[in-house]
């Protein structure tokens, strides 16, 4: 899963830090298990909870929040800047912070489970969407034990390698190597920031990244700051600090915004793409008219991938052109009760999904990993 990357990486970095400590591997394995189980489980259940209540949410809910999406990015900032030899976060920390961090190495495997899953969970979807669906309409005590096995599932590769010998003998031991490793692993957290800053500028707008990034670049200048020694610190660390909080108080109200109605992100959707609906897709049915539908997010991978490689692909296009199917497409980077709506009633909680509506028949649900071939026999067979 693309979303997880970065954090495996650091994790790589941990084990190689390990070097034959077996023991250390296991407990850090358990740890790590165990952040991830329990996020997963909370999360599951903090949804439940949320629909309950009477919210339409699905899974990866959380990155339909912008204010979300804008921590993630400063927490991915600082840890590219960690990584790259900015500072040191034993530096900033309380002493006692970080003495406590040193005794208790289990608890930083155990949060780094717990970063996971808040910036990976989205990216399940795709492969475990018909459980999701499932499991969110089961009561909750049937519920929770499938988030649970979800996020068993998850940490499973890295558990095993913590307890299999194999793979701790298969790693390089520690030198030098490890220095030039831990800077390049700065480049996927920094990638992860783009990301993360595109997926706000569709939630709100260019503004709105743009806000972003002046707020990522003065948190940079604290985090640098903040590593200086002496009076320079003291100087410039209050005015870095300073000008972070006036930017945050000018330029916040724009990250968390939300686009007007029929803004650049519906436009965007151009002529051969028309905003969904379901009062839009009973009329053109009941016209006699097929319907594609995409429901799709900005923070979806996998729905940009299927995005570049099969709906823009002009065999696909002309094949659906030729059975005068409409093409609307249901963005879910924000919130949208109609959408989870929609989803819900055709056993999704989460994104990707592709249906094919006909007249008279009843939709048809395609795959995740949409392939061409997929898509121009589901249209030949209307």
């Amino acid at each position: 899963m693309p979303c997880v990357f970065p954090v495996l990486a650091v994790k790589v970095l941990g084990f190689a830090r390990h070097g034959e400590d077996r023991r250390g591997h296991r407990i850090a394995g358990l740890a790590y298990g165990a952040g991830v189980v329990l996020s997963f489980a909370a999360l599951g259940g903090l949804m439940l909870a949320l629909r309950a209540a009477g919210a339409q949410l699905g899974w990866g809910f959380q990155l339909q929040s912008p204010a979300v999406v804008a921590a993630l990015a400063a927490l991915f900032t600082l840890l590219g800047l960690n990584l790259a030899g900015v500072f040191e976060f034993g530096l900033l920390a309380p002493r006692g912070l970080a003495a406590t961090r040193l005794r208790h190495p289990a608890a930083d495997a155990f949060l780094s489970g717990v970063l996971a899953v808040a910036i990976a969970s989205p990216c399940t979807a795709p492969f475990m969407g018909a459980s999701l669906g499932l499991a969110v309409g089961l009561p909750a005590a049937q519920a929770l034990p499938l988030f649970a096995v979800l996020g068993l599932g998850m940490a499973l590769p890295y558990l095993a390698a913590s307890w299999l010998p194999a793979v701790a003998r298969a790693l390089p031991r520690p030198g030098p190597w490890m220095e030039v490793f831990r800077r390049l692993m700065a480049f996927p957290m920094f990638a992860t920031v783009a990301w993360l800053v595109w997926v706000l500028g569709q939630q709100s707008g260019i503004d709105g990244a743009g806000a972003l990034l002046a707020l990522l670049v003065a948190l940079a200048a604290v985090a640098w700051a903040l590593s200086l020694r002496g009076r320079t610190r003291a100087v410039l660390a209050t005015l870095s600090v300073l000008l972070l909080a006036g930017l945050a108080a000018a330029l916040g109200p724009h990250v968390t915004r939300p686009l007007p109605e029929g803004g650049p992100a519906q436009a965007a959707a151009g002529e051969r793409w028309q905003p969904w609906s379901a009062q839009r897709v009973a009329e053109l049915t009941a016209a006699g008219r097929p319907v594609f539908v995409d429901f799709t997010a900005a923070w979806c991978v996998t729905c940009q991938v299927n995005k570049k490689t099969t709906l823009s692909d002009p065999g696909v296009l002309a094949a659906l052109e030729a059975r005068n199917v409409a093409l609307l497409r249901a963005d879910w980077t924000r919130q949208d009760p109609a959408i989870t709506a929609a989803l819900r009633a055709l056993g999704r909680s989460g994104v990707p999904v592709y249906v094919l509506h006909a007249p008279g028949r009843a939709p048809v649900v395609l795959g995740e990993l949409l392939s061409r071939e997929a898509v121009k026999a589901a249209v030949a067979a209307l």
